[in-house]
């Protein structure tokens, strides 16, 4: 009798089995953003190739504006397999150990996408994503944002302007540095409670690129917006190692195009977004936007670079060495 259940026990098993043969792997993507952001429309045009190009053998499930999981959870998820894809900001990784992916957030080290590039499709940006494998995750791409404006109640003009505020950022070390540099206070905060943070008076400021601020509508709540453009926010595309390589091989080249596809797609499209954003926060009439002179910005640069060398011992010497190397920046002009 318990040798018939056994055996019947396997029976629906394999039934089961051939049914579920039948249904579509599933990826669920997860992400922090609005859907009608450079990273938004990135995964919505990888859901459209991936299942193009896998004649529907995949389905990609796209969660945008943490409605699945915040900052803080989303890398767990990744890891114990809750979720199988993500496109956190390259600041996320340092508090998960791999502290050089820091490098990206050390305020003027890019002055431009050209300069960028050198290190993300470079040998620099390769090893970086090949650390992450001891964290169970593999790099798929670098997807851009762009590059950061400062928003306050205040103009922020000089260094001086920051004394004193509290200025809201990502958990990373090196934008703490930053913020201290200014003589701001820095706030490290899940990105989906900055709008009610800054709404409620909790932190009188953030920094963002302005696809961000536009569609959070933090310029609504934000008077002054200062075109800086000191810092670089990006992000990488992630996938957990054990189910990327456990999918057949065909299907693991079918998403691989998928994703080159999606790449060139989200980094073409940064750009404009963030310039159509900026345009739509101008004419909003709610915040007034303020563009340094040279002598300005040199004085936000003078003030912000000493980062780089006391983030040197975290981040590597060497690595922020090879950057520099890439990009021809000189920290002693400053």
């Amino acid at each position: 009798m318990k040798l018939r259940h056994i055996l019947l026990g396997l029976s629906f098993a394999a039934m089961a089995f051939a049914a579920g043969a039948q249904q579509p792997i599933v990826i669920k993507f997860s992400h922090v953003v609005a859907q009608d952001t450079p990273k938004g429309k990135g995964a919505e045009y990888f859901k459209q190739r991936a299942e193009e190009l896998t004649k529907g053998r995949v389905k990609v499930e796209v969660y945008p504006n943490s409605t699945l999981y915040k900052d803080k959870e989303e890398l767990e998820a990744l890891q114990l397999g809750a979720v199988q894809m993500l496109a956190p900001s390259l600041a996320k990784f340092g508090p998960l150990g791999v502290k050089e992916f820091e490098l990206f957030d050390l305020p003027y080290i890019f002055d431009n996408y050209e300069e960028l590039r050198r290190v993300t499709q470079g040998p620099v940006g390769k090893s970086l994503l090949k650390k992450l494998e001891s964290k169970g995750i593999l790099g798929l791409a670098y997807w851009d944002n762009g590059f950061k404006v400062m928003s306050a109640n205040k103009p922020l003009r000089t260094p001086d302007d920051f004394k004193g505020l509290k200025m809201r950022i990502q958990s990373s070390n090196v934008l703490d540095a930053q913020m201290r540099a200014l003589g701001a206070i820095p706030q490290k905060m899940a990105f989906s409670e900055v709008y009610q943070a800054l709404q409620t008076g909790v932190v009188d400021g953030t920094e963002n690129p302005p696809s961000n601020l536009y569609t959070q509508k933090m310029h609504e709540v934000q008077k002054y917006v200062t075109l800086s453009d000191h810092g670089y926010l990006g992000y990488a595309v992630i996938v957990n190692k054990k189910f990327w390589e456990g999918l057949p091989a065909d299907i693991r080249a079918a998403l691989e195009k998928a994703m080159e596809e999606a790449t060139k797609y989200a980094n073409d499209i940064a750009k404009k977004e963030n310039d159509d954003a900026l345009e739509a926060v101008r004419k909003s009439g709610k915040t007034e936007i303020i563009t340094l002179t040279a002598e300005q910005r040199k004085a936000w640069k003078k003030a912000l670079v000493k980062v780089h060398e006391q983030m040197a011992d975290r981040i590597g010497k060497d690595l922020i060495q090879e950057v520099y190397k890439e990009t021809g920046f000189d920290p002693a002009k400053f």
